[in-house]
């Protein structure tokens, strides 16, 4: 193998030896041409022997000049058929040292050297002529491959294949987009750009004539047959997408974006990754930006755990843990084809990464003191829990067990073993809770704060509210029942959620975590709540079809244990600033120790005998700002309703309920 691989790299060295070679005999030659032509315009084509003396004197110090101008100023390190904008500032630079370094002979030569001082119009003249002739060979090159590029990915019969297209928005991104779609390959044809600017209209950007602005879309599309859009305005606003969306949902045409510009110049994703306009963008949020060197304090080296590894918010976690380098990233997840499948991931994307994977329960606390005592985790990211409102209604016993007893098996376990820092990831529901969910994720955040006065560990809570593309979350829901022909199924006409995108959510996680010095419920800025049902239109709208023409939507009632509007914090709580514009810190108070050991102890002897009605009682109490309903225990002979009878309460239907 390493004798083929040497074998390999020989060739791959003659080649490019030998591509070399070429390119510095057409360069020598153009660099002789350009000399040659300059002294020919000079003397008007009627040069005497003694000019052609002086020509040939001169000739080899000068082509050596400019010849060592092109190396030093790089241009040799460029690829041809990519040479651009960025690449031409360099032949400006060795053009303009050589024709100073030229000039300079001119001027300090002496006379009695009259041979070897060129005249000052061949200088001019030949910087111009072999300057610009290197650079035109290699654009050249580029027209070339871009033509072979071309003919390689269009069909025999021309452009009889390729959909026709129109870029909304002629800036940089737009420019990008025309140059590489032009470029071949991706079975598209530009028809023109849109932009709103007045300025813009008719101008040329790549060859490609701006036709209008977004109110034209309608006239466009009929004109030009158009196939669908393509949105190139680098990171679009929420109102953009809308506005957007709603005139080609008037033409029932199908709008696709470009990833963002960053994205595209740092490498992290390419340009023919066009997707679908997707809700994410509908929801507008702003990018994250991370106190980097903070979270690498926080992570880098270290060995991280994350509860619930694999689910939507613990393997997003360890996917953004990950790119900080910790010594070891332990994932304790106790579905096993869920573990199986982001430990692959991970191996995958950070083969140098350790990684550990742990089937294990959150509530076997023989298996927890035995992960613990091996591996010494220095910082827990606790992300596993039951988080289903309606199923948790039903299971009142598990939710507790799994919620608010593990978080305090895991808390008390990290504060022995000497854990830097505990982050228990929380949820808007736990805010005036109306759901055993809720309340038993207010209980877990009581529990961590108890636990930070007794233990040297920073024990933090971050709570957030939903979630977008997270397991059981409403868009792959609504998706199944738009793809099974609908109905698309919400629960209220009034229904409102926040909800942010799992990487955000994770992103913020982090960062809290490098802040909380012990006790704080950290609260992640959620931006404005969303109508879920405005979500349904959108999502019938994005896949192609008509809401209420195409798809219906019915109405399915309020499930138990879910309220209208979720809240991030009581009116009574105050909420303090910090220096990320993103997260705040609720001033909630702690309970006194002796309350919460009663209540540790009364809630372990509550789910162990499994007495539910005694269980929400035991909460409403403990909670005073709980608004708990009488305990929802389904009939044992009663089985889930079909989502094909819309106004019956499912499940399985409907609302993001993680987080």
């Amino acid at each position: 193998m390493g004798k083929e691989s040497k074998q390999l790299r020989t060739r791959l060295g003659l080649v490019k030896l030998r591509a070399k070679r070429y390119q510095l005999a057409v360069d020598l030659s153009v660099l002789v041409g350009a000399f040659v032509l300059a002294y020919l315009l000079r003397f008007d084509f009627a040069m005497t022997e003694h000019e052609l003396h002086r020509l040939l004197i001169q000739l080899p110090y000068v082509v050596l000049i400019q010849f060592t101008a092109l190396l030093l100023a790089g241009v040799y390190t460029f690829i041809w058929r990519y040479v651009g904008m960025a690449e031409v500032k360099a032949f400006f630079i060795a053009g303009w040292w050589s024709s100073l370094l030229v000039l300079a002979l001119r001027l300090g030569l002496p006379e009695s050297m009259e041979d070897w001082r060129v005249p000052l119009s061949v200088i001019l003249m030949n910087t111009f002529f072999a300057y610009a002739g290197t650079l035109g060979v290699r654009v050249l090159r580029r027209a070339v491959y871009e033509w072979e590029k071309r003919l390689r990915h269009t069909p025999s019969d021309g452009n009889s294949h390729r959909k026709s297209v129109l870029l909304i928005g002629a800036g940089r991104a737009g420019m990008i987009a025309a140059r590489e779609i032009k470029s071949g390959g991706m079975g598209l044809k530009i028809e023109g750009f849109i932009d709103d600017e007045a300025n813009k209209l008719g101008k040329m950007i790549q060859g490609v004539k701006v036709l209008g602005a977004t109110e034209d879309l309608p006239r466009l599309v009929r004109e030009y047959e158009i196939d669908h859009v393509i949105v190139t305005i680098d990171q679009a606003s929420r109102r953009e997408f809308r506005r957007i969306l709603d005139i080609c949902e008037q033409v029932s045409l199908k709008v696709k974006v470009i990833p963002g510009l960053d994205d595209i110049i740092q490498g992290r994703v390419r340009l023919t990754r066009i997707r679908d306009l997707q809700i994410e963008d509908l929801l507008g949020r702003d990018p994250v930006h991370l106190d980097e060197e903070n979270v690498q304090l926080f992570i880098t080296g270290k060995t991280v755990m994350v509860t619930g590894g694999g689910g939507s918010i613990g393997s997003e976690l360890a996917r953004q843990v990950a790119q900080f380098h910790p010594g070891k990233l332990l994932l304790v997840e106790r579905a096993e084809f869920a573990l199986f499948e982001i430990e692959r991931e991970l191996r995958a994307m950070w083969p140098e990464l350790h990684v550990v994977p742990l089937v294990a329960d959150v509530c076997d606390e023989r298996r927890m003191r035995s992960i613990f005592e091996d591996y010494e985790p220095q910082v827990l990211l606790h992300a596993a829990a039951h988080k289903h409102v309606p199923l948790m209604e039903s299971n009142a016993t598990e939710a507790v067990k799994n919620n608010v007893l593990a978080t305090d098996l895991l808390g008390e376990i990290a504060g022995e073993c000497g854990v830097e820092v505990f982050v228990l990831i929380s949820t808007d529901k736990a805010v005036r809770p109306t759901s055993v969910m809720g309340a038993s994720k207010r209980i877990a955040e009581l529990m961590i704060q108890d636990l930070d006065k007794r233990y040297a560990t920073r024990y933090v809570a971050v709570r957030f509210g939903n979630v977008i593309g997270s397991t059981g979350s409403v868009i792959p829901i609504f998706l199944e029942q738009i793809r099974k022909g609908g109905p698309v199924t919400v629960t209220h006409p009034n229904m409102m959620r926040y909800f942010m995108t799992i990487p955000e959510a994770a992103q913020l996680v982090l960062q809290a975590g490098t802040m909380g010095r012990g006790g704080e419920i950290f609260i992640l800025d959620m931006g404005e709540p969303v109508s879920i049902l405005d979500l349904a239109r959108d999502t019938i709208t994005l896949s192609g079809l008509k809401p209420y023409e195409d798809i219906d939507i019915a109405f399915t009632g309020i499930r138990p244990g879910e309220k209208l509007f979720e809240e991030l914090n009581m009116a009574d709580e105050l909420v303090a600033k910090t220096s990320h514009p993103k997260i705040f810190i609720g001033k909630i108070a702690a309970y006194p120790e002796e309350k919460i050991r009663h209540a540790r102890e009364h809630l372990f002897r509550l789910t162990r005998d499994g007495q539910s009605r005694e269980l929400y009682k035991f909460m409403s109490d403990l909670l005073p700002e709980a608004q708990l309903a009488a305990p929802f225990i389904p009939s044992p002979d009663v089985s889930l309703q079909s989502q094909d009878m819309p106004m019956k309460i499912d499940c399985r239907v409907e609302l993001e309920e993680i987080m």
